[in-house]
């Protein structure tokens, strides 16, 4: 399985197998009204200390939402392209990258020159070779304006490492285009082009989706400019692996390579998402396609353009989903919420008390169902935010004030953890009792971080070990003890939630 950014070059974001999509609540911020942003952003970037000329670049006139064709709620699609079509906008990049095709996940069949399919890559990103060196690239995505005066949303992954970026109106006008910033947590980059009375998109509300509701996607796939394609939500709050800041929403509209970056509408023309990534194992449209909350971009783009970079909180655990033997371990009714399964030392949760086996139920009174609602609803929080948790410890509830910590302070507490060692390339240490009693009660080591050929067999940070070559591993010495008399090939038992399994290890 395969979850991939939509630029031309099919950029790769792999899904890691046994990985499940988990549905997210929307955080409160998210409950905001967008359709009120740009008539109230001077005001807010203002509080930011942004400029008045800033401030004004998305006083864009008012544009009435399309209405309904009838009674039923079928949607003027037709009228959606007419109004909202000349802001969406072709983006060209030219730059330089450090990568093979493979790593960009392009199929083999579309760098074949006798492949029917090759004329839509031809010197586009994953068309560049096999050469590890840096090597010029061309390539292709989407956009649409937000201000009258040139301010675009794209994806961060359409323009990064871009020399020159080009943009492409409906009309055939074309600008050099700037980068103002761009943030690779959320895939949002901003840019400006210098324009004045340019059309614009009308912002929708995200939380007035539902499932099943109509949406319309524009974009320029496989470089075909001005695609309108149509479909339903197909569900609200997803987490993908690799992308615990963002919930998105999830569609059937067809999007493909070159999708990326274009706007998501929904039945009255308002936008509502950011087409971002799809579901495939072919490299192109399979049912399954990832928008970005146009509430996350503009909560992005407003730091960018304030401070050209944006930045993200973190509470410095990990975390895995309960299921329902572990919530009648911990006396809970059901199985809602983040388990904690590792603090990292002096991180923002280590200071407020957070203990591993602590279950996080809700963030600032919003309810966490699922552990990436906890990564997300801290992720989109800006570091030193002051946040109220409230969590179930020792079969009761509790709650605890935590100020947020950034990634450079995160970075630094990375720094400190133990490394990799050994054959193995484990770093490990005992099972603190509350963790011992998430995992049942299993007698091992917690496995800290994983390198080498552990993490090559599969073994990951959080997993549990158990045993290995039969003999329990309640010790660090019992373990050395069994490698020295091993050849190479070890088995290790392993607790991963309520799941054992044995992984066999090549050591190097």
């Amino acid at each position: 399985m395969n979850i991939k950014p939509l630029n031309a070059a099919l950029l790769a974001a792999g899904l890691a197998a046994g990985g499940v999509a988990t549905a997210l609540i929307a955080p409160q911020w998210l409950k905001s009204d967008p359709a009120q942003h740009q008539a109230t952003s001077a005001n807010a970037l203002a509080a930011t200390g942004t400029n008045e000329a800033t401030a004004q670049q998305l006083q864009s006139p008012q544009i009435a939402p399309v209405p309904y064709l009838n009674a039923g709620g079928a949607p003027d699609f037709r009228a959606i392209v007419k109004q909202a079509g000349p802001a969406v906008v072709g983006v060209t990049v030219e730059g330089m990258r450090h990568a093979s095709r493979e790593e960009q996940g392009m199929p083999e069949a579309f760098s074949d020159p006798q492949s029917p399919f090759s004329q839509f890559f031809r010197g586009q990103p994953g068309q560049r070779g096999r050469e590890q060196g840096g090597q010029p690239f061309r390539g292709q995505g989407s956009g649409f304006i937000i201000s009258s005066d040139g301010l675009i949303l794209t994806n961060a992954h359409v323009v990064n490492d871009a020399k020159e970026v080009t943009i492409k109106l409906s009309d055939r006008r074309e600008f050099s285009a700037k980068v103002l910033g761009l943030d690779k947590a959320t895939d949002i980059a901003v840019l400006r082009i210098e324009g004045k009375d340019l059309p614009t998109v009308r912002l929708g509300d995200p939380r007035q989706l539902e499932v099943g509701d109509p949406v319309l996607a524009i974009g320029a796939p496989f470089g075909l400019e001005q695609t309108a394609t149509q479909g339903i939500v197909s569900a609200k709050g997803r987490s993908l692996p690799n992308d615990a800041v963002v919930p998105f929403i999830q569609t059937d509209a067809a999007v493909n390579p070159g999708n990326s970056g274009g706007p998501l509408f929904d039945g009255s023309g308002g936008v509502i998402g950011i087409n971002s990534q799809i579901y495939s194992q072919s490299g192109g449209y399979q049912g399954l396609s990832f928008a970005i909350p146009i509430n996350v971009a503009l909560k992005v783009k407003d730091q960018i353009v304030a401070t050209g970079s944006a930045q993200h909180a973190k509470l410095g655990v990990a975390v895995q989903d309960l299921n329902q033997s572990l919530a009648d371990s911990f006396g809970m009714a059901r199985p809602d919420g983040a388990l904690i399964a590792q603090v990292s030392p002096n991180s923002a949760a280590a200071k407020a008390g957070l203990k591993p086996g602590d279950v996080v139920t809700e963030v600032d009174g919003e309810p966490v169902v699922r552990s990436g609602a906890l990564s997300s609803l801290i992720g989109l929080s800006a570091p030193g935010d002051k946040v109220k948790l409230k969590i179930w410890r020792d079969q009761a509830p509790q709650t605890l004030d935590i100020v947020l910590g950034g990634a450079e302070a995160e970075a630094k507490v990375a720094s400190t953890a133990a490394a990799p060692q050994g054959r193995l390339g484990l770093a490990l240490r005992p099972l603190s009792k509350e963790e011992s009693r998430a995992v049942g009660g299993a007698a091992g080591l917690l496995i800290e971080d994983a390198d080498g050929p552990a993490a090559r067999a599969g073994v990951n940070a959080g997993d549990v070990l158990l045993a290995i070559n039969g003999r329990p591993a309640q010790s660090s010495e019992q373990v050395r003890d069994v490698l020295a008399k091993s050849g190479n090939m070890v088995a290790l038992l392993i607790q991963r939630g309520d799941n054992k399994i044995f992984v066999p290890v090549k050591l190097g």
